[in-house]
């Protein structure tokens, strides 16, 4: 059986990175293509306190369990399925729950990290790094993180002055020398994402030929 392509889609907080990877994933077709956030892999922290649990800085290397997810890439592109860890930003922990995900001609693995490991660069056959603004991301995130993570306004530019920015500068930035594509201003690019449908479209035909199968 076809080995599956790996994509990885890195960028800073905020980039547009999520809705590159959503965009490509929503305009192929289901049964060809799986997206991983690497968001659900940050560690479980069941064994601390909700008062220890707070202080995490998910903008760090050593928030997320790689070693899990080098794991599940290598069972998926073996063309095994995984049960996907899903993560609860409002209590700061893994959910109970996993998600089954069947391996697809396509995986894009999609994260502010997923070009800092080297285990998991790799693995990848194409690497793509979202290139935003910092004025832009920080808005993002800001609207975000209050609708989605129930956060104040002040907390998020506390966090993002005092964490998101000096680790995006110490950690993000520099996985920029590893992409094979930079794409400026993420969802906003349509030009980008139509290049990148067509270019994953083109995988998947490949791989459909190369196996004998028909659409």
């Amino acid at each position: 059986m076809h080995r599956p392509v790996l994509i990885g889609i890195a960028g800073g907080t905020g980039s547009g990175k999520t809705s590159v990877a959503r965009e490509i994933t929503r305009n192929i077709d289901p049964e060809n293509i799986v997206l991983i956030e690497q968001d659900n892999y940050y560690k479980d922290q069941t064994h601390l306190t909700m008062a220890e649990r707070v202080l995490t800085n998910y903008d760090h290397p050593h928030a997320f369990d790689n070693d899990l997810l080098l794991e599940h890439l290598h069972m998926l592109l073996n063309n095994q399925a995984i049960q996907k860890p899903i993560y609860n930003f409002a209590e700061h922990t893994r959910d109970d729950f996993t998600e089954q995900v069947e391996p697809k001609q396509v995986v894009i693995l999609e994260g502010i990290m997923a070009l800092e490991d080297e285990r998991l660069r790799d693995l990848m056959d194409i690497k793509i790094f979202v290139d935003t603004d910092a004025d832009v991301r920080i808005i993002r995130r800001i609207l975000r993180d209050i609708k989605e993570r129930g956060r104040s306004i002040e907390s998020v530019v506390e966090q993002y002055m005092g964490i998101v920015r000096p680790m995006h500068m110490q950690f993000i930035e520099p996985t920029k020398k590893y992409a094979d594509l930079i794409i400026p201003e993420g969802g906003q690019n349509r030009v980008a994402i139509d290049i990148l449908v067509a270019k994953v479209n083109d995988i998947v035909k490949g791989v459909l030929s190369t196996s004998g199968a028909t659409r």
